[in-house]
């Protein structure tokens, strides 16, 4: 008895291992195609999210100007500006229209 339960743990290992390595390239090839985004996603973002944006844009450009020299002591100056000026920036100015 303890001879068929170890053969029958060890086939069950081998056949998992192979689906497995089968499951994977499945998954590996889907594509994912970017769609055009419809009207009612340009409209909010062009009436939501841009707005807020720019008030983000101000807040940290405002909140860098105010912790520079604090960022200067630590020596991490670009990556503050990084955060609260370049992404709100590239966010409200550089994304496409409807891409959230």
């Amino acid at each position: 008895m303890h001879k068929i339960a170890k053969q029958s743990i060890i086939l069950f290992l081998i056949a998992a291992l192979l689906f497995a390595t089968f499951g994977s390239s499945a998954i590996a090839s889907v594509d994912f195609e970017k769609k055009d985004p419809s009207a009612g996603a340009m409209f909010a973002d062009f009436i939501l999210l841009r707005p807020v944006g720019i008030i983000g844009l101000v807040a940290g450009s405002a909140l860098f100007v105010i912790s520079l020299p604090f960022s200067a002591l630590g020596g991490n100056v670009k990556a503050a500006a990084r955060s609260l000026v370049v992404k709100p920036a590239k966010y409200t100015f550089t994304r496409p229209l409807g891409d959230f």
